[in-house]
């Protein structure tokens, strides 16, 4: 199944900007805010709230003070979830958030889910070589298909192990943003969902590269539905499609997002499923990331 009603979400502690991560993430912006802890809690709990409130089963882990790491809102680049009972470890860019492979999230999935095996790729950090989860690749999980746009966050050796393990097929693929800088994570451009693929075409400019996409996208029998840049650059590609404890479908985007759809796109969108939003302002400008980095969907059995 292409979704989930089963979501991972990390609790913040001492959510700030992230330097390391920041050489390489244009999304990053540092406002240098003495509150912003305080408010990425605030930002959080309200998004958790709208969540809940629409049926979806959410799993909150407190992050730990120590070790500090200031990203452990987006655990998606981390740990992946998958229906063959596994759990998948990805080699991480920046050196402060291997340190988000904290024991206590896995403890916390563990009493709550089966886990019948842990794929482990975290060692290849040691070759300087990365693949930050469903950030790096956008998983079309129904066709088994990984959508991945390379950067210093992407490697291609890595993601071949990846779609060896999972047995999937992967769609690599170069994309740029405006500046003409290497996109830094796939999920910030694209979002596959069951019947539908939202994508920034705009930002693949190699023509072939591009057709490959739109042909695999075709293939798959999914609608396409374009944004522009502008939209990318306010996190409009960085959605996830969901469903409640009803069995209905969600779509769920950040408030800044929502706004920058065009009505047209927001009545494709809603032919599939209801949009769900909420503001996390703060979050997006210092941490770089959007709603879906901060969901990592949970695919593994309940446990009875």
């Amino acid at each position: 199944m292409q979704h989930s009603s089963h979501i991972l979400m990390i609790q913040p502690v001492h959510f700030d900007f992230n330097a390391e991560t920041a050489v390489n993430n244009s999304f990053q912006v540092n406002a240098h805010d003495q509150e912003l802890q305080t408010k990425a809690r605030k930002e959080f709990d309200a998004f958790i709230q709208e969540l809940e409130k629409n049926g979806i089963d959410i799993t909150v882990v407190k992050d730990t003070p120590v070790p500090h790491t200031p990203d452990s809102i987006f655990p998606n680049n981390w740990i992946s979830f998958h229906q063959d009972g596994s759990i998948c470890l990805y080699p991480m860019f920046a050196k402060n958030r291997r340190q988000e492979r904290k024991q206590t999230v896995l403890d916390a999935i563990g009493e709550k889910f089966l886990i019948e095996k842990t794929i482990n790729l975290s060692h290849y950090e040691n070759e300087s070589l990365f693949l930050e989860g469903t950030g790096s690749m956008v998983l079309d999980r129904d066709q088994q298909i990984a959508y991945a746009c390379l950067s210093p966050r992407t490697d291609p050796k890595v993601l071949d192990i990846f779609c060896k393990n999972y047995q999937y097929k992967s769609v690599v693929f170069w994309a740029t943003d405006q500046n003409n800088d290497p996109i830094y994570h796939t999920n910030v451009m694209m979002c596959v969902a069951d019947e539908y693929v939202v994508i920034c075409l705009e930002a693949i400019k190699d023509s072939e590269e591009r057709n490959l996409v739109i042909t695999s996208i075709e293939q798959s029998k999914k609608q396409l539905i374009e944004i522009s840049l502008d939209q990318m650059n306010h996190f409009a590609g960085n959605m996830l499609q969901v469903h409640n404890h009803a069995g209905e479908r969600l779509l769920v985007m950040s408030s800044q997002a929502y706004h920058s759809l065009k009505t047209e796109q927001i009545n494709q969108l809603e032919q599939f499923n209801r949009i769900i939003h909420s503001d996390i302002s703060s979050i997006e400008t210092n941490g770089g990331g959007s709603a879906r980095c901060m969901m990592a969907e949970v695919f593994l059995t309940v446990k009875k």
